[in-house]
Formats: C-alpha cells, structure tokens, sequence
C-alpha cells in the first residue's frame, strides 16, 4: 500500500501545507539545534530549518533520503518507527515528527523512543491530521470510510482531545496550532481542525 499510495513521482519535492508548517517549525526550532527528522523523506520540509542545524532525516524511505542527502547535505539513516531508533539516550535536542503519527501502528513505541531521545529541555515539533471533525462526522453519517484526507494507509484517527492527551503521556504540550479547517479551526478546534501544528517539551 505504501508502494501504491506514497511513492508516486507526484510526492516528490511536495509537502502538505509547506509553507504554513516551515514557518511554524523554523519559530519553534531556532538554530544551533541537533534535529532528527522521523519521516522526513525527500527533505522538502527539511530544508526549512536545516540552515544552521544538524540535522539527521530517518525514513523507511531510502531512496527519498537519497535525494535528501545529495541536495541538503543532512545525514540520513533507514529507520523502523515500530521498533526501538539506533541512537543514544539524550542525543537529540529537537525531534520532527511531520505527518507521520498518523501512519503507526503503534505509537506509543515511538513516543517512547521519541522521549528517550531528547535531551533535557528538548521539544518534538510536527504535525498530525484529526478525524472526529464535523466534515468527517458527516462523511461517516453518509456512509463512507473514515480516511483522512483520502489516505488509506492512516492508521491512527485522534480526536483533539485525545491528541493533547497521548502527547501528555510523553512530553509537556506548549503549542497547538490549527493549520487546516477555516477560521473557526483557530475559535473551536475540536469542531472544526482538521490538521494541526504541535510543539511539545520534555522535562528538563
């Protein structure tokens, strides 16, 4: 299914909602900062804040990542997000995590490694599409599957509630921000986001 649905030419060199997302991770991220990209694929998003920063993509992804190592220079790895990451404890100040939570089958695996990996003080910026919305309350009503944004390989459908209380298990949640769903998204999130921006901190 990832054959099929992810690695079409079409998704090469494009990133959902680019500009508004690069804007946020480039305010929360800074410079200076050792990052690890969960996901990162091509680097498309990655490039916004690779300046100034060490940055390592991991992906299941190898090729994507080769196109990510020959035109930004990051280091990359191959990576399993459902198994335990090859780094050691505390390496890594910032941790991205872009429209990938949606997509494992467990993710509390992840989290874990994700909260293992950061250092003291260290955040996890990314971003996540919800289900539960009022559009995909009515697409169900209707009688169709609940396939955010279309994606059959979405595994993972939070509400906005539920999100803030998963991340909560892991990390301190600073900044939540509706990135897809209108003007009432940023008024009354749980009704009406349909994507939003995160930026969580581990305990220092």
């Amino acid at each position: 299914m990832y054959e099929t649905h992810h690695r079409t030419g079409d998704r090469i060199g494009n990133s959902f909602m680019e500009d508004v997302r690069a804007s946020l991770f480039r305010d929360w991220i800074g410079e200076g900062k050792v990052i690890l990209d969960l996901g990162g694929r091509d680097g498309t998003l990655t490039r916004h804040f690779a300046d100034g920063n060490q940055v390592v993509i991991g992906d299941i992804d190898t090729s994507a990542m080769a196109l990510a190592a020959q035109t930004l220079g990051v280091d990359t790895i191959e990576v399993n997000l459902n198994e335990p990451l090859p780094f050691e404890d505390e390496s890594f100040d910032v941790i991205v995590l872009a429209e990938v939570l949606e997509h494992l089958p467990y993710p509390a695996i992840t989290f874990t490694q994700i909260e293992r990996l950061l250092k003291p003080n260290g955040i996890l910026v990314g971003s996540v599409p919800l289900a539960y919305h009022l559009k995909d309350r009515w697409q169900v009503l209707r009688g169709r599957k609940l396939w955010v944004n279309g994606d059959p390989t979405h595994v993972q459908f939070f509400k906005y509630d539920e999100l803030l209380s998963f991340f909560d298990r892991y990390l301190d949640v600073e900044n939540v921000v509706s990135i897809k769903g209108g003007r009432k998204a940023h008024m009354f999130p749980k009704l009406f986001a349909r994507d939003v921006a995160f930026c969580c901190r581990k305990a220092a």
